[in-house]
C-alpha cells in the first residue's frame, strides 16, 4: 500500500482542511481524506487522525493510500428485495453476507452492484463508486438500508443522517441478559490504535450513544433492542461488548463464547451460523416525496432458527 509523508508547514486550523489543501495536486479531495481517516489510514503524530482535530505546525502526517480501484461499477443481477419506493429513494432489505459498496475483494458483488444491475437511477452518492448510498450496514449484519434516486433527495436524507433526525432500531442475539432494563450506553468510538478492522472506546473519540432494552430473554442469550442516537462505525456492536453483552457470534469484539454452553447440539449451531445475529430492524425518517416514512424489515430466519434453538436445547 502506498504510503504518503508529510509535515505540517502551519497549524491552527482542521486537519482535514489544511491536508486537502496541501495534497490538491496530488488528488487527494477533502471527502477522500475524511474517508481514509475514517478507515484508519491516516496518522498524525503516530495516533490515528481526527478529520476534526487542530493541525499542528512540524506535526509528521502519514497517509496510507489503498490501491485504484477498477473504474465504473459492474451491473449485476444479483436479488433485490424492496421494502419501500417512492420517487425519491428506495430501502431495501440487506441480507447477512452482503457487502454495501465495492471495496477491495468485493468489486462486482454489492448491493451498489445489484442497485446498479436493477435499471434504477440513483444519485451521485458520496463517492463514484457509491450511488445512492446514506449510510451503510456491516456485511454480516442484515436489514433496512436506505438508498437516495435523486441528488436533490440525496442531499435532504443526508442532512436527516447529519442532524440525527433519522430514527434507528436494531434487533440483536447478545449473550446473557440485562442487570438493568433499559440501559443508556454514553462511550466515545474511536479507531483501534493497533487494529484497523477494530472501533475501540476512546476519550479522544466521537460521542456515541446507544439506547438497549430486552424484548426477549432466552437461556444463555438475549433479543435486545438497540436505538442508537448517533452513527458511529461499529457502534451497537462496541456498545454491547461494552456491557459486557457481546452480539452472538461477533468474533471481532468477543462474541464467540459458545464453548461454555452446556448442549453440544447449541454449540455447533452456533459455530456454523456463519453470521453475528445484529439486524437492522426499522428506519424512520421523512422522504422528500412522501413524508413521514417508517420502514420495517422482519427477522430473517436465521434469527427465528437459532433462537428456537436455544429454547429447545439451551
Amino acid at each position: 500500500m502506498p504510503r504518503l509523508t508529510l509535515t505540517l508547514p502551519e497549524g491552527g486550523r482542521r486537519l482535514d482542511a489544511l491536508l486537502a489543501r496541501l495534497l490538491k495536486d496530488r488528488g487527494l479531495t477533502r471527502s477522500r481524506i475524511r474517508r481514509l481517516m475514517d478507515e484508519g489510514l491516516v496518522t498524525a503524530g503516530g495516533s490515528p487522525a481526527r478529520a476534526s482535530a487542530e493541525a499542528r505546525q512540524g506535526e509528521v502526517v502519514i497517509l496510507e493510500l489503498p490501491e485504484p480501484r477498477p473504474s465504473g461499477i459492474v451491473a449485476m443481477d444479483l436479488p433485490l428485495t424492496l421494502l419501500y419506493e417512492d420517487e425519491a429513494c428506495i430501502a431495501v432489505d440487506k441480507p447477512s453476507g452482503l457487502v454495501t459498496h465495492p471495496a477491495k475483494g468485493h468489486w462486482d458483488d454489492t448491493l451498489v452492484n445489484a442497485l446498479v444491475g436493477s435499471g434504477r437511477v440513483f444519485s451521485s452518492g458520496s463517492a463514484p463508486d457509491r450511488p445512492g448510498i446514506l449510510h451503510r450496514l456491516d456485511k454480516e449484519t442484515s436489514g433496512v438500508l436506505l438508498v437516495a434516486k435523486t441528488d436533490r433527495a440525496h442531499a435532504a436524507l443526508a442532512e436527516q443522517f447529519r442532524d440525527r433526525t433519522v430514527h434507528k432500531l436494531y434487533l440483536a442475539i447478545a449473550w446473557g441478559s440485562l442487570d438493568r432494563d433499559p440501559v443508556e450506553v454514553d462511550a466515545p468510538i474511536g479507531r483501534h490504535a493497533v487494529n484497523r478492522k477494530k472501533m475501540a472506546i476512546r476519550e479522544d473519540g466521537r460521542p456515541a450513544q446507544t439506547r438497549v432494552s430486552t424484548r426477549e430473554r432466552l437461556p444463555h442469550v438475549s433479543l435486545l433492542e438497540a436505538e442508537p442516537r448517533t452513527g458511529r462505525t461499529h457502534q451497537v456492536r462496541l456498545h454491547l461488548a461494552l456491557l459486557r453483552h457481546p452480539v452472538l457470534g461477533d468474533a471481532l469484539y468477543g462474541g464467540h463464547p459458545e464453548n461454555g454452553l452446556p448442549s453440544k447440539i447449541l454449540q455447533e449451531r452456533v459455530r456454523s451460523a456463519g453470521r453475528f445475529f445484529l439486524h437492522a430492524h426499522r428506519l424512520s425518517f421523512r422522504s422528500p416525496a412522501a413524508g413521514e416514512v417508517v420502514v420495517e424489515s422482519p427477522l430473517p430466519e436465521a434469527f427465528l432458527s437459532i433462537m428456537e434453538a436455544f429454547r429447545t436445547h439451551g
